[in-house]
């Protein structure tokens, strides 16, 4: 089988990387500022703040359609489509690598925030109490729930009682029980 050159770059990462030019065969590999893999854009300082706009952009022009396109601002209507169409495209940014910046985590939380508050009846309540009416997480929290479910997997082996308990927000730590609120 013949490798197809033209799919090959080379990512310099690293601070004093000597950046050498590399060749397959005879021809010369291409460098590359930024690469995406696993569906995260990375540069060459490991970055990942150019990800983070381009989710938070997405997610905003979801909300637009769903903003343009809705009439009703029940909570039927607009919790069920931020689950099912905007949700993935916060939690990936947060759950696969987590923003690395505070201000990426404010930017993803920005459109969250704008999504709640869609919903009428909502208004007057602040953001966190809106989160918790609705019973979904900040997505700092989400991080962290998942952080949680990903240690005690490793250390217990996934089982359906442990990973309820994570999901419920409930902890079992030995005899105490430690709650995400």
């Amino acid at each position: 089988m013949r490798f197809n050159k033209a799919k090959y770059k080379v990512l310099h990462m690293g601070q004093g990387n000597p950046k050498h030019n590399y060749r397959l065969g005879r021809e010369w590999i291409e460098n590359s500022p930024e690469e995406k893999d696993l569906g995260v854009l990375v540069d060459e300082k490991l970055n990942t703040t150019w990800h983070c706009a381009l989710a938070a952009q997405k997610a905003n022009h979801i909300l637009g359609c769903i903003k343009s396109s809705m009439t009703s601002r029940s909570r039927e209507v607009i919790l069920p489509l931020y689950s099912t169409l905007l949700r993935p495209h916060l939690e990936c940014c947060v759950q696969l690598w987590g923003p690395q910046y505070k201000k990426d985590l404010e930017l993803l939380e920005r459109v969250q925030r704008r999504a709640m508050k869609m919903i009428r009846g909502l208004e007057h309540l602040s953001c966190e109490d809106r989160l918790r009416e609705l019973g979904l997480f900040s997505l700092e929290k989400r991080r962290l729930q998942g952080d949680l479910i990903a240690a005690f997997r490793y250390l217990k082996g996934p089982t359906g009682k442990l990973e309820r308990d994570c999901l419920s927000g409930n902890v079992v730590i030995g005899h105490g029980v430690m709650a995400l609120s």
